[in-house]
């Protein structure tokens, strides 16, 4: 049997903890200029060139959120300082997903854009404001990060995240104008809500459920746990059927919003749209603030352990469109009997009509819990018009140096 050849090569590289992700950072210099090429090297780099559900011969940590790559380079589009590709590597496969934007990791960049030069602050600066592009989505971030004395990120801080650990500086992460991240539309299929029905599934009786389907920084599904099937509520949702029941709305999902010309393509492409199953949070003791609502989100077909950063910025921004399975579900939260009559709700909505509505939405995942401010605005020609949604994060720099990959 012929032994392949193939050749080390030494890539320079940043690890960094991103809110609840960790993920490689590399320069876009340091990668082949034809794109084609990059997808051996992010596999042997992270361990996946063989399809390892381990990641063994990589720096990969074998799990979805922290098998990712940051790809960074200096913008030269107006008013943007840096350009930024995200990619998810599969864990347990050899595939690159290019497909969307990971939230968590995008929180990096603006520190790692500091720490590279790729940005400068004034002398004295303890505060920046740096614009990022993602490639992936074409969509305009500002993360608002601390500057030490050195000029470099300053990491230390007392902000805490919900699935972290300790504190650090805050980042303040802004998506601006997320609608129709990769349809277009705020709401793909014209819908806020509507009932998708599952009936060819073999093992799997048929079922029908509520859902929301809405592309802001990521394409979302959003699901009314109330009306999944008796199957998966009986179920661990760590179970295989529970997981395959909510692949199963995914794939109808993704044709249903454009993103798949049938279900046997939706199956190939695990990153979008992504999918979260919604309810309302248990009420707080004592004084304490009961969020807005509880997620249950997934990420390449296996539970999240806390919930997408993008998820957030999608969530947020479904809450304040009406009708909605998440509107829906945090007004019955903060309204357990429905407040005034129909005509009372519709005056109240055409009050704020072309104004600015900020709104903050408490949502609470399986590590706890994460704020997003809505800022919005009615539009008289198509609804709800979404011009940023902002969450915080924190980020660390874990180590710098090189990756040595044989390809």
């Amino acid at each position: 049997m012929e032994q392949q050849v193939r050749t080390r090569h030494v890539l320079p590289s940043v690890m960094m903890r991103c809110g609840t992700s960790k993920g490689l950072f590399l320069h876009r210099r340091d990668l082949p200029q034809d794109k084609s090429l990059w997808n051996n090297v992010l596999l042997a780099a992270m361990g996946s060139r063989d399809g390892d559900v381990r990641q063994l011969d990589g720096v990969g940590g074998a799990t979805s959120t922290t098998s990712k790559v940051a790809i960074v380079s200096k913008s030269t589009r107006p008013g943007i300082d840096v350009d930024y590709t995200f990619a998810q590597v599969g864990v347990g496969s050899s595939k690159v997903d290019f497909s969307g934007n990971c939230g968590n990791i995008c929180s990096g960049v603006g520190p790692f854009a500091l720490d590279e030069g790729l940005v400068v602050p004034a002398a004295g600066q303890t505060e920046m404001e740096v614009s990022i592009f993602n490639t992936n989505t074409s969509r305009k971030i500002v993360e608002t990060v601390k500057v030490g004395p050195d000029g470099k990120f300053c990491e230390f801080g007392d902000h805490r995240i919900g699935g972290v650990k300790g504190t650090a500086s805050k980042i303040e992460v802004a998506f601006v104008n997320p609608a129709g991240s990769m349809t277009g539309k705020l709401l793909p299929t014209g819908l806020p809500q509507e009932t998708l029905h599952a009936s060819s599934t073999p093992g799997i009786e048929p079922f029908t459920v509520n859902v929301s389907m809405v592309d802001a920084a990521n394409p979302f599904v959003f699901v009314d746990a109330s009306t999944m099937p008796k199957s998966w509520q009986s179920l661990d949702r760590n179970d295989p059927l529970a997981l395959e029941i909510v692949e199963v709305i995914r794939r109808i999902a993704a044709v249903r919003m454009g993103l798949a010309s049938d279900e046997i393509s939706a199956a190939q492409v695990r990153g979008t749209p992504k999918i979260a199953v919604l309810s309302q949070a248990e009420p707080r003791a004592h004084d304490e603030a009961t969020p807005d609502i509880h997620v249950t989100s997934y990420s390449m077909g296996k539970m999240h352990p806390s919930f997408q950063l993008t998820g957030a910025v999608c969530l947020g921004a479904a809450i304040s469109i009406p009708g909605t399975v998440a509107s829906d579900i945090a007004e019955r939260q903060r309204y357990p009997t429905p407040p005034g009559t129909p005509e009372e709700k519709f005056e109240e909505a055409n009050s704020v009509k072309n104004a600015c509505i900020e709104k903050e939405v408490v949502i609470e995942h399986a590590s706890g819990e994460i704020t997003a401010r809505v800022k919005s605005r009615e539009d008289g020609m198509d609804g709800l018009a979404v011009e940023s949604v902002t969450v915080s994060r924190t980020a660390r720099r874990l180590f710098e140096g090189n990756v040595l990959i044989n390809v």
